[in-house]
């Protein structure tokens, strides 16, 4: 087994009115365009009304070398989503209200393949190499997957809160 190190768990979230095909395609497209590989684990959906609760999970991951990877969990819920049809501009478009909370949960794998995972000493070694031999790095790894998520998170909410101004 991978030695894995949760680095964040961070919270968004955003009530009113927004594009949750647009949204939901902007996330999905910025992992894309960084190497990211997006595996949806989770999809369910409740109607109530004319109105739906959804619950997406994503799995992201990405490696970084044969001993690094970097792994996000991403989980949208929606409550109370509903099309509603909006004036922009003097033209009438589709939109959706609602209120969506996304949750970021970043994580730093290390010994990606558990190629040290075969004997207690082997182990112990991956420890030693962890805590003495690579120490900057594996902190190095962490910032890069901390910032990357920082980042996913912000443009996240520049994307919802520009949507809800159209």
């Amino acid at each position: 087994m991978s030695e894995k190190d949760q680095v964040s768990k961070e919270k968004l979230e955003h009530t009113g009115i927004f594009d949750f095909k647009a949204m939901y395609s902007y996330a999905h497209r910025w992992f894309a365009e960084q190497g990211y590989g997006v595996t949806e684990e989770k999809y369910s959906e409740k109607s109530k009304g004319d109105s739906r609760d959804l619950i997406i999970e994503w799995k992201v991951t990405k490696d970084l070398s044969d001993y690094f990877r970097f792994e996000y969990k991403i989980k949208f819920e929606i409550e109370g989503l509903s099309d509603v049809e909006v004036e922009i501009d003097g033209q009438r478009k589709q939109m959706n209200k609602g209120k969506v909370v996304v949750e970021i949960t970043s994580t730093l794998v290390m010994d990606k393949d558990a190629k040290w995972e075969t004997t207690p000493f082997s182990r112990f070694m991956r420890d030693i190499y962890n805590k003495y031999i690579v120490p900057s790095r594996v902190e190095a790894m962490r910032q890069l997957l901390l910032s990357k998520g920082n980042g996913f998170k912000d443009d996240l909410k520049s994307f919802m809160n520009l949507a809800a101004r159209r």
